[in-house]
């Protein structure tokens, strides 16, 4: 009976705490940036790739704001002004307020 470990926290993988870690200690930036004729893009920067899937967070982001996006150098980009909704969700998911930025 072998248990998978976190190498970075040294606890079995179901027990974990990296990710919440690393989501605490993150500062991130949420704006909204005028594209290609006048289009809004909300862009969320400032999340560790490496703690943290973007991927996933995307594809959820995307999900509750019902809109289009990607993830571009780091940043995830969603179609749309989306602001509020990414602050709701950033802060269901364990994000804590603190490290959340609106900008523009």
């Amino acid at each position: 009976m072998t248990e998978e470990v976190c190498e970075k926290c040294g606890l079995p993988s179901e027990l974990c705490v990296c990710e919440e870690i690393a989501k605490e200690d993150q500062e991130i930036n949420v704006f909204v940036e005028n594209r290609a004729y006048g289009k809004p893009m909300t862009i969320v920067s400032g999340i560790d790739s490496k703690d943290i899937d973007l991927d996933d967070l995307s594809t959820e982001l995307k999900s509750k704001c019902a809109c289009g996006g990607t993830v571009k150098n780091g940043q995830i980009e969603l179609q749309g002004e989306h602001k509020q909704k990414v602050k709701e969700m950033l802060l269901e998911k364990g994000f804590s307020e603190q490290s959340l930025i609106l900008g523009k």
